[in-house]
Parts: structure tokens; sequence; C-alpha cells
């Protein structure tokens, strides 16, 4: 399989409007449009029933205490965890692609609504969830697509991976809370006919270093 997007190559940086915030100089980071990426896939193996597309940043400090605080920065040094920003499944296998903006074009505070999602698709809920928790004016249930917004005083360039699977089923069977652990347990209950994925960097910090390859 194959994933492209016109909005940007492998190892290349995503657009701002496709991230969830942009960088400010006043306030380190202002809301941004909050836009999916347009994706597409090619190359099906045969007996597809229906695809799943899941966005990772791997490169979310483990350590949060110096987050976004001033006077501090969070080192690359630091020990690296999964952040989930997009579950999206039950996308029939007439349909591969997706246009910019179709799932989400806006940030939603306190979180987007599901699991049921634009275009008769199922979307999970991401990691904003728990990231926003401690916020009374953000603090809600995020479902679907919210991109790109790392600390403001990381050292290290975040990577953004999203990757397409080819299921043999219509229907992704999450059970429980569609979060990232439930979808990924379904994913592995079913039989993955094929993947690809294309993968973005993005920073808040015009001095962030990117990743070593």
């Amino acid at each position: 399989m194959k994933l492209t997007s016109r909005n940007f190559s492998e190892g290349e940086y995503i657009p701002g409007p496709l991230a969830f915030a942009v960088p400010d100089t006043e306030n380190h980071f202002a809301l941004s449009s909050d836009r999916n990426p347009q994706l597409a896939w090619s190359d099906i193996p045969e007996g597809t029933g229906s695809f799943v597309i899941v966005c990772h940043d791997p490169d979310v400090p483990s350590v949060i205490d110096d987050v976004n605080q001033e006077g501090k920065v969070v080192s690359a040094s630091l020990p690296r965890v999964n952040f989930y920003h997009w579950l999206l499944w039950n996308i029939p296998v007439n349909v591969q692609s997706l246009e910019e903006g179709a799932q989400s074009n806006s940030v939603t505070l306190k979180g987007k609504e599901g699991p049921e999602a634009p275009q008769g698709f199922q979307h999970g809920i991401n990691n904003y969830t728990d990231f926003m928790a401690g916020n009374p004016d953000m603090a809600g249930t995020y479902f679907g697509y919210d991109g790109p917004c790392p600390p403001w005083n990381d050292e290290l360039v975040h990577r953004y991976t999203f990757t397409v699977y080819a299921i043999d089923a219509q229907h992704l069977p999450v059970a429980g809370e569609p979060t990232s652990q439930h979808v990924l347990a379904a994913l592995g209950k079913v039989n993955v006919l094929g993947k690809a994925s294309l993968t973005g960097l993005y920073t808040l910090n015009d001095q962030a270093i990117e990743p070593k390859k």
C-alpha cells in the first residue's frame, strides 16, 4: 500500500492550518484551524473490507512537569511516549481518500462529538481528553482529529505518523470506550491485509532539533 498527502510529503513539516496550535510571539502559541490533512491511499490488497486510520505522535514527554512552563525546557533526552491524535474506522473499501478538513476544520473546545463521524465513519477518543482534563476551560471528551500541539518549550521536534490499515472486515469490532487502547486491540482481532504510513514533523519551538532518523 501507499499513502500520500497533498499537504506534506514524508519527513516534511505539517502546515500550521492542520495543527491544533501555531507559534505566537506574545503567548508562545495560538489556536489554529485544526483541519485534518488530505490523504489518499492506493495499492489496496485484495479482500479488503474497510480501512482504519490512526495518527500518533511518538515524541510526547513521559514526564510533563516542565511542559509549557516559563523558564524551563523539556529536554530532548527525556524518554518519550505515544500520544494518539486520530482514530477513524469503518471507512468503506470504495473510499480511498479524504479531503482536507472533511473530518475536522476547527478546534472544538471541550472536544468534538462522537463516536459518529462525518461521512458515516466512526471516530475514537484522542489523547487530548487526558491532556486537557485539568483545564476547566478545555476539559472534555475529544473525539476525532485534533492536530499537533507539542510543548512550546520542547527541545525536540515531534513526529506525527498517519497510518492507514486495510482490514478484511467491513466493521472494526471496537469493544468498550473507543480509546486508542480499545481501537488498537480491535485491530489485533481482525486480519490486517496491508498498511501504509506517512510521517510529518511539527514544532512550536523554532530552536527545536529534529529527532534522529
